[in-house]
């Protein structure tokens, strides 16, 4: 059965790589993600206001688009959007009077009352297929690749979001790099902001951020870190020409479709770093 996709705005530039790999990978997979009709950007971040719901207009209008198109549920890729829908999918639920408010804003579109469940990609793999047959589809197992998993800020914060049970020690994605033959380490701040949109407001004080989190997953003796987030690729990615640090970034969709050999092409490592691209082909993951 189709599932409803909703792609962001990012993923159809800058971070190409985020998104081409990971829809690949679901079709190999048999997993059917249609992409939403007349979607609109998410908001890319929850107002913290309470009397703000005008910003809140856009990722309901996303929500009610899955909902005209007969589905239940709504994946997304992104870690950001999916932080943005999911806290605007359980306010529509849980809060009457805001959701009420909401709806009268938008006397053109159906009434909506948080139907849909909001589901990120890692959480739609687990469930959907379940780690132990992604791991009999793997064709190209990522043995001796050490990989920090990063969720960052937005997967597992408000607690009521979190994509997995133990927000404060989250195994989701070291559960799926395993299953892809990888080898998961830990680090103290897997779970730290990346610096987030401070990087417009505050560099340094973003930069600062960022190096906390390079360090500690370089502490950890990984390879490379594995990200879900183009604002995070971004912080740890590309403003590392900025920090002592180096270590390469990827999209865990990318290890996907390594994993299961997909052509290299479909990953799009060119808009990834030079780094990144050195360290694959020093073991002998194939590119373009």
């Amino acid at each position: 059965m189709a599932t409803s996709y909703y792609p962001g705005c990012t993923l159809k530039t800058k971070a190409r790589n985020l998104e081409v790999a990971a829809l690949e990978s679901a079709s190999v997979l048999g997993l059917e993600l249609v992409e939403l009709p007349r979607w609109n950007c998410c908001g890319a971040v929850y107002s913290l206001a309470d009397d703000n719901l005008l910003n809140l207009l856009a990722p309901v209008r996303v929500l009610i688009r899955a909902l005209e198109q007969g589905n239940d549920k709504l994946v997304t890729i992104c870690s950001m959007c999916y932080n943005t829908l999911a806290r605007a999918n359980r306010m529509m639920r849980e809060d009457l009077e805001k959701r009420h408010t909401i709806n009268g804003f938008m006397d053109e579109e159906p009434d909506y009352a948080g139907e849909i469940q909001v589901v990120h990609y890692l959480d739609f793999l687990r469930d959907e297929l379940g780690w132990a047959e992604l791991r009999k589809r793997v064709t190209n197992p990522l043995q001796g690749l050490k990989v920090a998993p990063y969720y960052g800020c937005t997967l597992t914060r408000p607690y009521e979001i979190s994509l997995d049970p133990r927000p404060e020690a989250p195994t989701i994605m070291s559960d799926f790099l395993e299953a892809l033959g990888a080898t998961p380490t830990d680090f103290p701040h897997s779970t730290t902001c990346c610096g987030s949109y401070q990087v417009l407001a505050d560099p340094q004080s973003a930069l600062a951020s960022a190096e906390n989190v390079l360090g500690s997953a370089i502490s950890s003796s990984a390879d490379i870190l594995a990200l879900s987030c183009p604002l995070c690729e971004y912080n740890l990615g590309l403003r590392q020409r900025d920090l002592p640090t180096d270590i390469p970034t990827i999209f865990f969709s990318q290890l996907l479709a390594m994993a299961l050999g997909l052509g290299a092409d479909l990953c799009h490592f060119e808009l990834n770093q030079v780094n990144t691209r050195k360290l694959l082909r020093e073991r002998d993951f194939p590119l373009p």
